[in-house]
């Protein structure tokens, strides 16, 4: 699907609070590192952050790939010469330095996440689904039935100012993000407690006795900046700022155009450089951010050498507009990169379960029959797109043949409340050509809704009862969401079924899909490597209708929630995948979704100048924080337009 720049911002806007279910409430986190005994009473609370070791990282799962006396990660060069420049684009504006807020725009390379200008407890690995490994915590340690976590601060540690990073600024920030943080940021931490100070450099997060078991709370944690409390004592933490906030990090800021420009300079005493997570990393002198107000300025910008490289999110673009001589004389490089990530679904088509007839699973499947996604790939999408047949497209987490037998003991108690096929076929797409009618499907779907109850009279399709017509209506973040269901509508309309499809302003969209008033509608679906409490924030029977939930197709379904439970209890990765590839059965065999397709990789456009150590088994491409700047590169493509410019 033609993903817009503007349609990325709506991207993140719908699903700021799939950061809060992703990393607060179920993507990825702790096992490898020391677990404590028990209190003496039996509570592992009675006593947080005593008779432990600390480890020097954490997963969940799956086991740690690096011991505790490796120097640098294999996608890195530790001998990474620094220097050059990194030049970024961005869509849109900024108008904010305080990340922790929901309030403003937050400037490129200032996230609450990042790594340019803060430092946080915890790095994940990029070749690794799960791992986190110490950044500003040389140790990390959990308790039993992770009651409570522990975080050893490394010594000299400190603020671009000199001043030393503390417990006191961790107890700060932790206090300030659950006082004036955003939503996502105060759901994700919403099963923390308390947080203490014990020793010199040591931390203690105890988790609320209450709550369900979130095994991802340590990445959650430890995922999240740290703020200078000397800082932000002197200023509003609960108010934006167009003042560059003090960092601790590779980078600090060293010119700003509001809402045009950011520029960076790499810190050359920067206390982490040469610590295993960093060694090898953040190899640039210098790194831009370029923003834009239209992205096909922003395409022609790319070619132009304003800046050096960008994901491309719209297909078109990637077929069409890259091919020229730069290009063709090798200067400049079109790479799909295939990444270790879980793809998921591209923008699925989903229903208003709760609105007849959409509560009937024989509409449902009516519907999916109408729509032809080997036409839409071929035609809109230019054949990018792999068929969608997994909501974990790309991992081992995805459904694939015949269900295991560990499937099986899953399934088998709610034979009687799913669909047969979850236990007799492999889900597939409907047969297509890619042209023409595809007139079974069609008669299929036909003969489904008189199933159901509905016929075509007279060219209508009516309700056989009550005389009244079927007609749909589509809602879409963007003109691509509505133009991808082309396929579906022409089909509809054969059948008799009338349509409307509209793309409100973003947030008519979220309001409108938050509240129900659509029939049919299309979202981005991209689980993470641990999907955990996600999958309940986007399936959960709990969830539908709820406030800020992402269970906008109203699921209610006692098979899903049960199947859901399985995977957040998962201890070993043969029961995760047992559950989620069961899940994914049931969610695909009820037709809640039109699968469309996903992605076969990574879009990467950029001037080659650069040095990387080249992996195909990374979850991103580190292009800003494990490249470097290659001299006889950049010359060679600083000679060869001068040469395209003389021709």
């Amino acid at each position: 699907m033609a993903l817009q720049g503007w349609q990325k911002r709506a991207d993140l806007a719908a699903w700021s609070l799939v950061t809060a279910s992703a990393i607060a409430a179920g993507a990825a986190p702790s096992a490898s590192a020391a677990e404590s005994s028990s209190s003496a009473s039996g509570s592992p609370w009675d006593a947080p952050c005593t008779n432990f070791e600390y480890a020097h990282g954490i997963s969940h799962v799956l086991p740690l790939k690096y011991g505790p006396d490796f120097t640098h990660f294999e996608w890195t060069n530790p001998d990474a010469p620094k220097g050059g420049a990194m030049r970024l684009s961005a869509l849109g504006s900024f108008d904010n330095f305080n990340v922790i807020l929901e309030k403003g725009q937050n400037g490129g390379g200032y996230d609450l996440g990042g790594g340019l200008v803060y430092d946080k407890l915890l790095e994940p690995a990029a070749d690794e689904a799960v791992s986190h490994y110490g950044r500003l915590a040389e140790g990390v340690a959990k308790g039993p039935e992770l009651a409570w976590l522990a975080f050893k601060l490394r010594e000299g540690g400190r603020w671009h100012d000199g001043a030393p990073i503390t417990v006191d600024d961790v107890l700060f920030s932790f206090e300030m993000f659950k006082t004036h943080g955003s939503v996502a940021l105060r759901t994700a931490l919403a099963d923390l407690d308390e947080v203490f100070a014990f020793g010199e450099r040591e931390v203690c997060f105890v988790r609320k006795r209450n709550v369900e078991l979130n095994p991802n709370l340590p990445f959650a944690i430890g995922g999240y900046s740290i703020m200078p409390k000397h800082y932000w004592e002197t200023r509003d933490i609960s108010k934006t700022t167009s003042e560059p906030a003090l960092g601790s990090g590779p980078y600090r800021v060293t010119h700003v155009e509001t809402g045009r420009i950011i520029e960076y300079e790499l810190v050359e005493d920067y206390w982490a450089r040469d610590i295993p997570v960093n060694k090898g990393r953040y190899n640039f002198a210098r790194v831009k951010f370029d923003y834009f107000k239209d992205e096909g300025v922003m395409v022609e910008a790319l070619k132009g050498d304003v800046y050096d490289i960008r994901e491309e999110g719209v297909s078109k673009n990637w077929a069409t507009q890259y091919d020229f001589p730069a290009r063709r004389t090798g200067l400049f490089r079109r790479d799909l990169r295939p990444l270790a990530r879980v793809e998921g679904l591209w923008w699925p088509i989903f229903w208003n379960t709760e609105k007849p007839p959409l509560d009937d699973i024989r509409v449902r499947e009516a519907l999916w029959l109408l729509y032809d996604f080997k036409w839409t790939n071929r035609v809109l999408f230019y054949n990018f797109y792999l068929p969608g047949v997994s909501f974990f497209q790309n991992s081992p987490m995805a459904q694939s043949g015949l269900p295991s037998q560990k499937e099986l003991e899953l399934l088998e108690p709610w034979r009687d409340q799913v669909p047969p096929r979850v236990f007799t076929e492999e889900f597939k797409h409907p047969r297509s050509t890619g042209y023409g009618l595809q007139r079974d499907n069609i008669k299929r779907a036909i003969a489904l809704f008189q199933e159901a109850g509905w016929e075509i009279q007279e060219g209508v399709m009516r309700n056989v009862e009550t005389g009244r017509a079927l007609e749909l209506s589509f809602i879409g973040v963007s003109y691509y969401s509505i133009r991808q269901n082309l396929s579906l509508v022409d089909n509809l309309k054969r059948v008799g079924i009338e349509t409307v499809g509209r793309h409100p302003e973003v947030s008519q969209w979220l309001y409108r899909s938050r509240v129900g008033k659509f029939d049919g509608n299309s979202v981005r679906l991209g689980p993470s490597h641990m999907p955990g409490m996600q999958l309940r924030n986007w399936f959960g029977s709990a969830a539908a209708g709820q406030d800020y939930s992402q269970n906008w197709a109203r699921i209610r379904n006692p098979a899903l929630d049960s199947l859901i439970d399985a995977a957040i209890a998962a201890e070993t990765a043969e029961d995760l995948y047992a559950a989620t590839r069961a899940l994914d059965r049931v969610l695909l065999w009820s037709f809640y979704f039109i699968p469309l397709g996903s992605q076969p990789g990574f879009r990467l456009v950029h001037w080659d100048k650069f040095g990387e150590v080249r992996r195909d088994d990374l979850n991103r491409v580190p292009f800003v924080d494990a490249w470097w700047w290659d001299e006889e590169k950049a010359r060679r493509v600083q000679e060869g337009l001068a040469t395209l410019e003389d021709d």
